[in-house]
């Protein structure tokens, strides 16, 4: 038999069938020592190859095949460097949750995870949510923050779960697609997920007055059908988010800013730090390319981790 991958608990899949029928799945051994160097060798989303077992009256499957992934969503895993955690597969689209504050999100993070969706070619939308609680001043970050991604070729959206301002031009662009949503611990993805979709009744919970943090809700990345066509992927909140390892020469590729001023660089190499006549420094100069991005993609090359990541995989 052969379904989908609706909810993973690390040692127990839910998989649904074209028929509509959903088995717990197990996966077989040999899966962990294949070579996949990912703490989840199944992950939300990918479509799976499984066959029956009956024990004690109670039937459930066992996988033994993954089809090949269109794409995926990966990050690295929380102790282990070697290896990755992949958060969900065969994606249309991301939705990546902003809060300027209750809690921040700050550039290093959203940028990291736009080097990540950009590798595997995965679509995203950066949603600045709870616009309805802003002062005038915070709302002048959002404009900027907007202004500097939709420079660079993002869609930006300022949502309000709350009023349910601009919750339509995201529900019109989840339609007959399979979105994931993410972002920090507490930005709001259940409750917009709820407003987008009521009948799903997820559950949400308070921020923490104490450390502006979010309490935990979503325990596993989950997959839920939409009553308007298509499928959403609720994920656990990520506090800091781990660039797969890649060579340097190539993260510029993942900045399109970078990417399309790379040709002008004196060097085919140049890795735009300290080269003479790099056209990526000479754009930053002139301000065409914005500071808080140029210092993201310096961390990333040298390796340096966000410097408020406490490498936990966390629940919203």
């Amino acid at each position: 038999m052969t379904g989908l991958v609706y909810k993973s608990t690390g040692s127990w899949y839910t998989v649904k069938t074209e028929l509509g029928e959903t088995y717990e799945c197990r996966i077989k051994g040999k899966f962990r020592i294949q070579g996949i160097k990912s703490t989840n060798p199944i992950s939300v989303g990918d479509v799976v190859d499984f066959e029956l077992e009956t024990d004690n009256n109670q039937v459930s499957g066992v996988i033994y095949n993954i089809h090949d992934r269109a794409n995926y969503i990966v990050r690295k895993s929380v102790n282990l460097s070697k290896q990755t955690h992949i958060i969900a597969s065969n994606i249309d689209q991301v939705f990546l949750m902003i809060t300027i504050n209750n809690p921040p999100t700050l550039t290093s993070f959203i940028d990291r995870f736009l080097v990540t969706a950009n590798a595997y070619s995965i679509k995203t939308v950066l949603l600045f949510n709870k616009i309805d609680a802003y002062d005038e001043e915070t709302l002048d970050e959002v404009r900027y923050l907007a202004h500097v991604y939709r420079n660079i070729g993002y869609e930006c959206i300022g949502v309000s779960a709350v009023t349910g301002k601009n919750v339509d031009k995201v529900k019109a662009l989840m339609h007959n697609k399979v979105s994931m949503f993410s972002g920090h611990s507490g930005v709001g993805k259940s409750t917009l997920v709820n407003t987008i979709e009521p009948t799903l009744n997820l559950k949400t919970k308070e921020i923490s007055t104490l450390h502006s943090q979010g309490q935990h809700t979503t325990t596993f990345a989950e997959m839920f059908d939409l009553s308007f066509g298509g499928k959403i992927i609720d994920t656990p909140g990520i506090k800091g988010f781990g660039v797969v390892d890649m060579d340097k020469e190539e993260i510029g590729d993942y900045f399109p800013e970078i990417f399309k001023l790379k040709r002008d660089c004196k060097f085919n190499n140049c890795l735009h730090i300290q080269e003479p006549k790099c056209a990526v420094k000479k754009a930053l100069d002139n301000d065409e390319i914005a500071f808080s991005r140029y210092r993201s993609y310096l961390q990333i090359v040298e390796g340096e981790d966000e410097h408020y990541r406490t490498d936990n995989w966390e629940k919203e």
